[in-house]
């Protein structure tokens, strides 16, 4: 199955059980990735996470039954995830703008947040510099943490931060930004700072190794200030490669960015010219 079908389908299912209790694993199974390639793909094409989309339909189906029917408030809010009625009368004000009970007692006017539809559009025409490149497994050493995929994007600048400012970035420079979903929770993914590993040397108390395994990697370059090259990058990979390659598909939940030293560059990471890389494990369809 192509990516932009298995996105389909997965849109499919999860308007077909809205009510039901959704988790990410049996989501991501309808596009045939791992969790955290189906959550980084559909933020990259559709500018929001899979949870906000989820939030959002069901409280515009909500709001939609609060106007069309009797049934009562509690019922709806349960019907909809909610298991108080407090809970659901915040998340329900925060998206349309007032309460139930105003919707119901005043007619006031509620949101409404369609369903996504797949549809083909023109676009490409841009280069991208990419190989396929065969790689054995290797070792990194880094620093490690867990990270949800809803607050991934604001969290983990904040990271690499707190890695830098509490002296950290002696000990690991950061070459490697590892993203690794094998063996982690259905709502988050672990997230390393890291180097090459050198089997010698004795591992520093607070940082961890992981190997990672024998893979073919799409490499994909990136030039320009950061992050925007690499978000660039990214965005096309999810939006024009992935839908456009007939050869390859995503084999497994790693995600690599590779970055080079900035002291090479006038401006470090805000050199036109910085380069770094995206990897994607691939397999042959």
């Amino acid at each position: 199955m192509g990516w932009i079908e298995g996105i389909g389908e997965a849109i499919s299912y999860i308007e077909e059980n809205i009510t039901e209790e959704l988790e990410i694993e049996g989501i991501a199974k309808r596009a045939f990735v791992s969790p955290f390639y189906f959550q980084k793909g559909f933020a990259m094409l559709c500018g929001f996470t899979v949870g906000e989309y989820v939030r959002q339909r069901r409280l515009t189906l909500a709001g939609s039954e609060l106007v069309s029917t009797d049934e009562k408030i509690i019922d709806i809010a349960l019907k909809y995830g909610y298991d108080s009625p407090d809970s659901f009368t915040k998340a329900f004000t925060r998206f349309h703008g007032v309460t139930p009970t105003a919707v119901r007692r005043d007619g006031a006017m509620i949101k409404s947040f369609a369903p996504l539809k797949i549809k083909f559009t023109l676009e490409g025409g841009y280069l991208m510099d990419y190989k396929i490149v065969d790689k054995d497994s290797f070792t990194v050493i880094g620093a490690s943490r867990m990270f949800k995929y809803d607050t991934a994007k604001s969290e983990i600048p904040q990271f690499w931060t707190e890695h830098y400012k509490t002296g950290k970035g002696s000990i690991i420079c950061g070459m490697y930004g590892v993203c690794l979903d094998e063996g982690t929770g259905p709502d988050e993914f672990e997230y390393l700072i890291a180097d090459n590993y050198d089997p010698s040397a004795v591992v520093p108390d607070g940082f961890v190794t992981k190997t990672i395994p024998k893979h073919t990697w799409a490499v994909f370059a990136c030039r320009g200030a950061m992050p925007k090259a690499l978000q660039d990058v990214n965005q096309k990979i999810f939006s024009e490669w992935l839908p456009n390659c007939k050869d390859y598909e995503i084999a497994a939940g790693y995600n690599i960015e590779m970055y080079t030293n900035l002291s090479e560059y006038p401006n470090g990471s805000q050199d036109e010219n910085y380069y770094s890389e995206i990897w994607i494990p691939v397999k042959k369809k």
